[in-house]
């Protein structure tokens, strides 16, 4: 055989294959050789270049560009999950994720806090029982349509053997400061919330501060909307507002909420912060230079919206 005909029935033998998908069987019925002699063909494509096979990951699987969107964004670390075809979705396999995320995270005889979103509900479903820890509740009940609350979170966690929890027994906002004030200082509540000043781990949602990116938006006063809106709050976190380089927004708001407060998150040695969405990737932004976020778990839309916002040459 020449060189010309065994470079042809490299080819053929490899479009057979790796295109047309048939046997090894078949091929080598179609072209008169045994498919050991198929074999030998194939890996001499691939060794000699004729076959180059090149593995694309999609997106929320790409290392490489989790990586490099966490150096950019000067977070220690990036976990980027698919985007669905709708929020429910998109919520759920961001859940998954962040599960895996908490996981790897929870230590034996750590502290571990968790505030309260719907995607947190859903991740707390979806993991296996953790090492024997302190689970703190970081914020109050915030009931909302098609979820539960941060009281069935906190349940979940007691269930799991060796796992102490420190709930907060409270709605997240409450009718005036006074009230919330008297809420801090119940015994129970007020343990809880001092435990926060050592957490190991804080697990907490980002949202936009809009009607459809903050579940806390839609329940504060048109008063609060505007002190926020004139101190430039962009993002909401556990009921604390923040602005787009992640310095604290201080309203009337902060005294009706009964939870962590801005300055425990930034003590928190990791804080690991969710969001999904185009809407949610300034406020991620903005968590991570206010020190509120050191770990973001988002979806390919928020990471995308990220690039976006980051050029090549600024490190955060």
């Amino acid at each position: 055989m020449t060189d010309v005909e065994h470079a042809r029935i490299l080819v053929e033998v490899s479009r057979d294959y790796y295109l047309d998908n048939r046997s090894k069987v078949d091929i080598a019925d179609r072209h008169g050789i045994s498919r050991f002699q198929v074999a030998r063909l194939l890996a001499e494509a691939r060794e000699s270049g004729v076959v180059r096979i090149e593995i694309a990951p999609p997106p929320h699987l790409d290392t490489d560009r989790a990586a490099r969107l966490a150096a950019r964004l000067g977070a220690r670390e990036v976990v980027v999950a698919g985007s669905g075809p709708d929020v429910a979705a998109t919520r759920d396999a961001l859940a998954r994720r962040l599960a895996a995320v908490i996981a790897a995270h929870a230590r034996e005889g750590a502290t571990l806090g968790v505030s309260w979103s719907r995607t947190i509900e859903l991740a707390v479903r979806h993991l296996d029982p953790l090492p024997p820890c302190e689970v703190v509740q970081l914020v109050g009940a915030l009931p909302v349509d098609g979820a539960g609350d941060s009281l069935d979170i906190v349940q979940a966690f007691r269930r799991m053997p060796g796992v102490r929890t420190w709930p907060v027994w409270s709605p997240l906002l409450v009718a005036d400061p006074g009230t919330a004030a008297g809420m801090r200082r119940q015994p129970e509540i007020a343990a809880a919330l001092d435990r926060a000043d050592g957490l190991d781990v804080a697990v907490v949602a980002v949202g936009a501060w809009t009607a459809s990116g903050s579940t806390v938006f839609p329940q504060v006063t048109g008063d609060e909307r505007r002190a926020a809106d004139d101190a430039g709050a962009v993002a909401e976190c556990s009921g604390r507002l923040f602005d787009a380089d992640g310095k604290r927004v201080v309203t009337p708001l902060d005294a009706r909420v009964v939870g962590v407060t801005f300055d425990q998150l930034v003590r928190t040695p990791e804080v690991i912060t969710t969001g999904y969405g185009r809407d949610a990737a300034p406020g991620l932004r903005a968590a991570v230079a206010g020190g509120i976020a050191t770990t973001v778990v988002c979806d390919e839309a928020a990471a995308d919206e990220l690039e976006r916002l980051l050029p090549d040459d600024d490190p955060a």
